[in-house]
């Protein structure tokens, strides 16, 4: 399943989501330029690689990417549920709130696998939490989900809180089953998507949103 919007409407301009899908452009265009050399050693030195941790790789490699697969589908779900999340925290709770729950997702994945020698990138974990946070704020949205069934593509609306909950899903189960394995081996930093999504869920209750939401949600809901 596969999101293609959502049917919470946002009452200010998502200015930082913005932002950080330019930046993230941007950044991989530079890693595309580069020689396969070239695009190897920028990785390394701006990606997370748990056995030789450096504290401010931490936040460098939110912003590389391993391929246009991989940056473009982060960018799109981070268009989709980011700009809800900006509305109800304001811009700068909002920057803050992303770049913290890269950190904690970051972190989750050093614990798991601490003596990996792979580089960990991109956004995914930062843009967990931005969906583990819709998960609270937003669970009665409708999601318009692209879907293939057996031989067929459809396209249905759903639950908010159902599609996210899958998706959680999916990466808690990966995540488990992938324990024992190196990050290599399996491709993915699960680990980093359940401690995303988790600390987007804690920090949305702990940060508060600004009034104007409260007001909202009071008299709609």
């Amino acid at each position: 399943m596969f999101p293609l919007r959502d049917t919470q409407p946002s009452y200010s301009r998502p200015v930082v989501t913005v932002l950080l899908i330019v930046l993230n452009i941007l950044v991989f265009l530079r890693e595309f330029s580069l020689d396969d050399y070239s695009r190897n050693a920028f990785i390394a030195m701006y990606g997370l690689t748990p056995d030789r941790f450096h504290v401010e790789n931490i936040l460098t490699s939110m912003f590389v990417h391993g391929g246009w697969m991989h940056v473009l589908g982060n960018m799109w779900f981070l268009w989709i549920f980011g700009d809800n999340i900006e509305d109800i925290l304001g811009h700068a709770k909002y920057l803050a709130f992303y770049l913290l729950c890269g950190v904690a997702a970051a972190l989750a994945q050093v614990l798991i696998d601490p003596f990996s020698r792979v580089p960990m990138v991109g956004a995914s974990g930062a843009i967990a939490g931005v969906m583990g946070a819709y998960l609270i704020k937003f669970p009665r949205a409708r999601i318009l989900t692209f879907a293939f069934i057996f031989f067929f593509i459809t396209t249905f609306e759903m639950p908010a809180w159902l599609m996210l909950i899958y998706w959680f899903a999916i990466q808690l189960f990966s995540g488990v089953g992938s324990i024992g394995y190196t990050q290599a081996s399996s491709g993915t930093a699960f680990f980093a998507h359940i401690g995303g999504f988790i600390a987007g869920m804690v920090l949305i209750r702990v940060m508060g949103t600004r009034e104007r939401y409260t007001r909202r949600r009071d008299l709609y809901w």
